[in-house]
């Protein structure tokens, strides 16, 4: 029976998420038959390890430390398999920039934007209307913040306590698609309709927030395009195990025709009851338990 330690937790602004992934996660592979640890992850995650020595680590933590690539080399260098995505695929996808430059590369059309210091924000800096200001590195909407034309708002009227940088892109119309990808293989794309001005963190972890339309209801050709970009996504990024991949479907006419944008790829896609890789694998008819099970039994080391 193999030995599972669930990380998860952690000290991210994503901890709660993490923790209920966590959990739905340790109670699917303990029905499963493995032997299960949850680890409620501090920073003495190396020396804990080592003493609890798992077969396997399911990385079910989410934001910075956790799905930077940052616990990932932890486990490397212990040599201890885990779950998702490893060190280098990790740590670009985290960092929007680096990732859009290879997004681009790979022929995936990406959103304008530029990057900015707190400073030039502080000191005027501005940008055509409508646009959206984020954090380099955070994930589930985390920071992100939405100006539109109609806004008498301004940079400088954003509170902003996610370091020294802001990146600004200009604001994409249209449909929320998002696609689950599981090895190499797309699962399915799903189409997301908040409540609110977009899908931000609230809608992602709250019942009711937000309508989601599985399978996204696109043309066929459309829609088998999206998979293939969110394929090519987790290829170009080096990605491994599940991932999830944002698009925005600018999509002025409502016939499903417009332009295919990335927003951005995760590595470490929450797993909560709410979460959208395990509502795909549902239709796809991948239960929750065989989801985490071939997660497992995928979970390796780069070195």
């Amino acid at each position: 029976m193999k030995k599972v330690a669930v990380l998860m937790g952690g000290w991210s602004a994503e901890r709660e998420v993490s923790l209920d992934s966590g959990r739905a996660c340790a109670a699917a592979l303990e029905r499963c038959g493995y032997e299960v640890i949850p680890v409620d992850v501090e920073r003495n995650i190396a020396s804990v390890l080592e003493v609890m020595a798992p077969d396997v680590c399911f990385n079910a933590l989410h934001g910075r430390y956790g799905e930077d690539g940052t616990v990932q080399g932890v486990l490397e260098v212990l040599g201890i398999p885990y779950t998702h995505s490893g060190v280098m695929a990790s740590a670009i996808a985290m960092d929007k920039p680096k990732a859009k430059t290879l997004f681009k590369a790979a022929g995936l059309r990406c959103a304008e934007g530029r990057i900015v210091t707190r400073k030039e924000v502080l000191d005027g800096a501005e940008y055509e209307k409508p646009f959206v200001i984020k954090p380099l590195n955070e994930g589930s909407s985390v920071g992100v913040t939405i100006i539109l034309d109609n806004e008498n708002r301004t940079l400088q009227d954003i509170p902003w306590t996610f370091g020294n940088e802001v990146l600004i892109e200009t604001y994409i119309p249209g449909r929320e698609i998002q696609v689950a990808v599981m090895g190499d293989q797309a699962l399915g794309a799903v189409e997301i309709k908040p409540l609110g001005r977009f899908y931000d963190y609230e809608a992602k972890y709250t019942a009711g927030k937000a309508e989601h339309l599985m399978p996204a209801p696109l043309p066929q050709d459309r829609y088998n395009e999206v998979l293939q970009m969110a394929v090519t996504a987790h290829q170009v990024l080096g990605c491994k195990g599940v991932s999830r991949s944002d698009f925005r479907l600018d999509d002025l006419n409502g016939d499903g025709q417009g332009d295919f944008y990335i927003l951005e790829t995760n590595t470490q896609p929450g797993m909560t009851e709410l979460s959208l890789v395990p509502e795909i694998a549902a239709h796809m008819g991948i239960s929750f338990e065989e989801l985490v099970r071939w997660m497992v039994e995928d979970a390796s080391c780069e070195r």
